[in-house]
């Protein structure tokens, strides 16, 4: 007999010496039972090659197992890392994930979110391109199957959301530059309707008017590419060339790929970056701490972000609808009755501060096996540069603070 092709749970049930119940319920773990007899029993699946037959498990239980994820554009160095930790969380909870990329086109969304469906994902995460135009597709979606949102929301009501608190990270990022110095900072982000863009994009404007009274925001708006970065810093330095104003000495960036670009170009003109300009990030991709200088960015927690997404599809799954959330926090909700509306919750967890070469020439790299200085609170003067929040310590919740109004932007990029 080939190993696995037809081992069943009886022949399992005979090779560990238990019931074909017991067996069922471990392989399954759809009841807990003692870690001897759970491991006697793996033990002898592994041993005859045992495989689980998907399908039928599928028929039995009306449910695949699978959660589809959607993401706007893969090429962007945050969602692999997301990715990653979203297949960790649900691989430990017994759920495969199929992924669809939607080269940030919404006509293109909606038709994977189509075809997820059609394969009868049992709940979808989607991180979606636009706030207003995902919009539809989204709805629809979250009235048949649990949905939650990530990084990005489509407005109130849509579906649940678990995302970073942008307002509180674009907070820790001015406070530093104060603290530093930084009188004159001008940002560059993304222009659009994506609500991470916007809502970083106002959180900059309501805090830079008490850096700089009086003086409208300095703004470059075109998309998250390091491209963009160098081309910014092109156009914002022709206008100075022609005096129209004072050059800048913080270009605080809508990402780090922004940053990334930013950084590069500034070195090409001959500027020194942090002496004569600071530059920080948004996200902590990977590649934030391999530029020269370093990025000093805002880290996600990503990994708290997965858990939570996580926990928030299952409580659908299990038909228990989604927690509350009130002042930030968690909270268990009633079950509820299978067709009665569920009210849509927003999570949004704590940024840290991560300080690097880009805005202080003299910190030092963190220790082996920790990313560089990572700090969360606002970045004081005098404040330890260099340290890192403990590995595995969950991110605080925040309630986000209220977008500002928006002003109209100084440049504006060629799309």
């Amino acid at each position: 007999m080939t190993p696995g092709s037809d081992i069943t749970l009886r022949d399992v049930a005979r090779a560990s010496g238990y019931s074909v119940s017991t067996v069922s319920r471990v392989l399954s773990a759809s009841r807990p039972v003692g870690a001897g007899t759970a491991r006697r029993v793996r033990e002898a699946a592994e041993r005859l090659g045992y495989r689980p037959n998907q399908v039928a498990r599928a028929l039995r239980s009306r449910s695949t197992a699978t959660v589809g994820l959607v993401l706007p554009q893969i090429t962007n160095p945050f969602y692999p890392t997301l990715v990653r930790e979203l297949t960790h969380v649900l691989d430990e909870r017994g759920r495969a994930v199929l992924l669809v990329d939607c080269d940030d086109d919404p006509d293109k969304e909606a038709a994977r979110i189509e075809a997820l469906l059609a394969r009868q994902v049992d709940a979808l995460l989607v991180v979606p391109v636009d706030e207003h135009r995902s919009r539809p597709a989204v709805a629809a979606a979250a009235a048949r199957v649990p949905l939650v949102l990530l990084d990005r929301s489509c407005g109130p009501g849509v579906a649940d959301l678990v995302a970073v608190d942008n307002a509180a990270g674009m907070a820790l990022v001015l406070d530093h530059l104060a603290a530093r110095g930084r009188r004159r900072p001008c940002y560059i982000g993304a222009d659009g309707t994506a609500s991470a863009a916007a809502e970083r994009r106002a959180a900059y404007e309501a805090g830079v008017s008490a850096l700089t009274p009086g003086e409208p925001p300095l703004l470059a708006l075109g998309d998250f590419s390091a491209a963009w970065g160098r081309e910014a810093v092109d156009q914002l330095w022709a206008e100075r060339e022609r005096g129209d104003r004072r050059p800048p000495d913080a270009v605080v960036c809508g990402n780090d790929l922004i940053a990334l670009g930013v950084i590069q170009r500034l070195r090409q003109l001959g500027v020194d970056v942090p002496g004569q300009v600071a530059v920080t990030g948004f996200d902590d991709v990977p590649p934030a701490d391999l530029a020269d200088p370093a990025v000093t960015t805002v880290r996600q927690p990503v990994r708290d972000i997965a858990v939570e997404a996580v926990r928030l599809l299952e409580r659908g799954l299990d038909g228990t609808g989604a927690p509350a959330c009130d002042g930030g926090s968690l909270q268990d909700a009633a079950p509820r009755s299978p067709g009665t509306p569920v009210a849509r919750h927003a999570v949004r967890l704590a940024p840290h501060l991560v300080v690097r070469a880009s805005t202080v020439p003299d910190t030092v790299p963190a220790p082996s096996g920790t990313r560089h200085g990572a700090r969360s609170g606002p970045a004081a003067a005098g404040a330890p540069v260099g340290t890192a929040a403990p590995p595995g310590t969950p991110a605080p919740r925040s309630a986000a603070s209220p977008a500002a109004p928006l002003t109209p932007n100084s440049t504006k990029a060629a799309q």
